[in-house]
């Protein structure tokens, strides 16, 4: 029997206003690899930002969207955007 495939809905991307966004604590890269994040922040500042962010909206207590948007993946991005603000 064969089993159904998950649909995956995808959201329109749009710009959200840096000082709206704070870096997850769930963030998954715990090593240092590459680039340095002020290399990083060179490579963005001469050639644009390759791969934007992804996001997720922040909820307070009662599940409600606060405004602000958490960076789940992408920290080091972030952290480079950060110094280029």
């Amino acid at each position: 029997m064969a089993s159904a495939i998950q649909k995956i809905a995808l959201n329109a991307s749009r710009d959200i206003p840096f000082n709206r966004l704070v870096l997850s604590q769930s963030n998954v890269r715990r090593v240092k690899a590459g680039l340095s994040v002020e290399e990083l922040a060179r490579d963005i500042e001469r050639r644009g930002l390759l791969q934007s962010l992804n996001v997720r909206p922040v909820l307070n207590c009662e599940g409600a969207e606060t405004g602000c948007y958490e960076v789940p993946a992408g920290g080091r991005r972030f952290r480079a955007l950060e110094l280029l603000v």
